[in-house]
C-alpha cells in the first residue's frame, strides 16, 4: 500500500476542518498509509522585514527536510506552481504509485516555502491563484488526494 505524507507547517484549530480532516484521513485508509506531520512555524514579528521572512523559510525548510523520507515523489503546494485539473493530479499519483514512489505533500506557512524546498519537488503544485486559509487548504488537499485514488480506481466519484 502507498505511502502518502503530508507536511504542514502549522496545527488546526478549528473543530470542524479537525472533523473532516478525521474525515478524509478514515475514507483514504482504503487507498493509502497516511501520515500527516505537523510542524511549529517559526514565529515572527507582526510586520516581518524581508530578511526575517528569508531567514524563518530557511529554517522551516531545514524542518520539513528532516521529515521527507528517501526515495518519496514531493509535490509542493506553492501559489507559483502548476494547476493541474483532477484527472491530471490521479495520473501524477499513479506514476508514483506505479514507479514503486511514496509521496509527500508539503503545505509551507503563510509566507511559503524555500526555493531549497520546491527544489526538491517532482511538481510544484497550484490549486489557484485565489489565496486560501492555511487549515482549510489541508482539507482540500486531503479531498484532492481521495478524488485522485477515486478517479484511478475508476469510481463514479468524481463525476
Amino acid at each position: 500500500m502507498i505511502k502518502v505524507q503530508i507536511i504542514a507547517l502549522g496545527k488546526l484549530k478549528e473543530k470542524y476542518l479537525e472533523n473532516a480532516v478525521l474525515e478524509y484521513q478514515k475514507r483514504l485508509s482504503r487507498y493509502c498509509k497516511l501520515e500527516i506531520l505537523e510542524l511549529e512555524p517559526i514565529r515572527l514579528p507582526e510586520k516581518p522585514s524581508q530578511a526575517e521572512i528569508d531567514s524563518a523559510l530557511l529554517k522551516e525548510a531545514e524542518m520539513i527536510k528532516k521529515k521527507i523520507p528517501q526515495n518519496n515523489d514531493v509535490f509542493t503546494l506553492c501559489v507559483e506552481g502548476k494547476p493541474l485539473s483532477s484527472e491530471k493530479f490521479a495520473e501524477n499519483i499513479a506514476l508514483s504509485q506505479n514507479s514503486g514512489k511514496n509521496l509527500t505533500f508539503i503545505i509551507g506557512s503563510s509566507y511559503g516555502l524555500c526555493e531549497s524546498v520546491k527544489a526538491l519537488s517532482k511538481l510544484r503544485l497550484s490549486f489557484s491563484q485565489m489565496t486560501f486559509p492555511h487549515q482549510l487548504f489541508r482539507v482540500m488537499l486531503l479531498e484532492q488526494i481521495y478524488r485522485a485514488f477515486k478517479i484511478n480506481e475508476g469510481s463514479a466519484y468524481h463525476k
